[in-house]
């Protein structure tokens, strides 16, 4: 995942225009303040409001919206295999032609985006179709194997609404695949950001500082230590970077002078800012004082970056101002507050939220599936009337209950009760 923010001065062979000796005409100072501001109010649109959607997919009973948990061990391993799959994406573009690399590239994103960002628009989507929209209800299913040696690979419930936003995603799909435009590249980029602070959670506050420190390393080694990472950013022709023009007032929507801001900048971070959002709730305070620390840290930290940019005339990891700024913040606020044990001990994927039913013991079964089955349905279909007993078996039936629960008989019954008790006993 590419992390890197790039100095939309540079020349024309990097900025990814012509490269028949031509230079570029200076960047106005409009241009590149339109350029920054608008990357950075990018980035937050898919934090915020994946963070607030983060809350709801962890409370959300759908399948299909089930978050995937990083452990520490995850974390751990993360840097490792990004830096092995950018490293071989690099050598790919050496080796290989760079054309043909980008085709497969571009139909592997398309399908991606397409779905990521149907899956983004889908709840703003459903304020606007009608109370007597025909909506049904659809599921995907594909199983492995057969009996009970079955296995669910894809299992995803869909209806009528969703099939019209896909529909929707798909014009921006193609318009991408045929054109490369920016705005359709933003457009995926946003979707693939938001639905990754959405759907990727961290189990505890530990896991999230392993993670962006060892991304930390990562960013610091592959930009300032080579080339790598800039130059695959500049060759990978698909939606993993968000890019805004520097020459937009001069050239309108053709501009073709582009800085740009890799993913990685913007869900790394966006993950453990979500993270802190449910800690806030998992507070009972009803306070986010955690979230909007670590998400003022966020801007700090990325205006820091582009600002040591602009200075230095050169592509910045953004990591290394965002880690300490993301980190540093809230756990300064935590010790200020006294409430560091309770971040560093709070477990997202153990949190148990209002309305999810919480399972205290499992209960003992036995016997076969076609008599477990038969109680089921004879729980299911409620209790049975009872037929109704005489007087006599009234009196010994309370009898045999609490003493307190015992109602007095009448005199009839109790006379009839103990003319039984005596044959009994003879």
């Amino acid at each position: 995942m590419d992390s890197a923010l790039s100095d939309p001065h540079n020349d024309s062979a990097e900025a990814g225009g012509p490269t028949n000796g031509t230079t570029r005409p200076p960047s106005t100072p409009e241009g590149i303040a339109l350029a920054y501001g608008s990357l950075l109010l990018m980035a937050l649109l898919p934090i915020f409001f994946g963070a607030l959607r983060s809350v709801r997919c962890a409370r959300g009973k759908n399948a299909s919206d089930m978050p995937e948990t990083i452990t520490s061990r995850d974390a751990a391993r993360f840097p490792i295999i990004a830096s092995c799959t950018l490293l071989g994406l690099y050598l790919f573009f050496k080796i290989f032609s760079q054309e043909y690399i980008n085709l497969l590239l571009s139909m592997y994103f398309f399908v991606l985006g397409i779905l990521a960002l149907s899956h983004t628009i889908s709840p703003f989507m459903n304020k606007f179709f009608p109370a007597n929209f025909p909506n049904r209800q659809y599921q995907l299913l594909f199983t492995q194997g057969s009996g009970e040696s079955k296995e669910e690979i894809i299992n995803y419930e869909f209806d009528t609404k969703d099939l019209v936003c896909l529909g929707l995603s798909s014009i921006v799909g193609v318009w991408y695949l045929l054109r490369k435009h920016w705005i359709a590249n933003n457009l995926f980029g946003l979707a693939f950001s938001l639905n990754g602070v959405e759907l990727l959670h961290l189990n505890n506050v530990s896991t999230g500082c392993i993670l962006l420190g060892g991304l930390f390393i990562y960013d610091v080694f592959w930009v300032f230590g080579t080339n790598v990472m800039v130059t695959v950013a500049k060759s990978f022709e698909a939606p993993i970077k968000l890019v805004f023009p520097q020459d937009l007032l001069e050239k309108g929507l053709e501009a073709d002078n582009f800085a740009m801001l890799g993913l990685g900048d913007i869900v790394i971070p966006g993950i453990f800012i979500a993270l802190l959002l449910r800690f806030d709730i998992s507070l009972k305070k009803n306070t986010h004082t955690y979230f909007y620390t670590s998400f003022a840290a966020y801007i700090f930290g990325l205006g820091l970056t582009i600002f040591i940019m602009h200075i230095f005339k050169h592509a910045q990891p953004a990591l290394l101002y965002l880690v300490p700024a993301c980190i540093g913040f809230p756990v300064l606020v935590a010790l200020a507050k006294g409430e560091v044990t309770e971040m560093f001990s709070y477990e997202s994927s153990a949190e148990i939220l209002p309305h999810t039913p919480r399972l205290t013991h499992f209960p003992t079964v036995s016997g076969s599936p076609a008599s477990l089955a038969d109680s089921m349905q004879q729980k299911l279909a409620g209790p049975r009337r009872r037929r109704p007993q005489s007087p006599s078996a009234i009196y010994e039936e309370s009898n045999s209950k609490d003493p307190v629960a015992v109602t007095e008989p009448k005199e009839g019954t109790e006379a009839s009760a103990l003319k039984g008790l005596e044959k009994k006993e003879k």
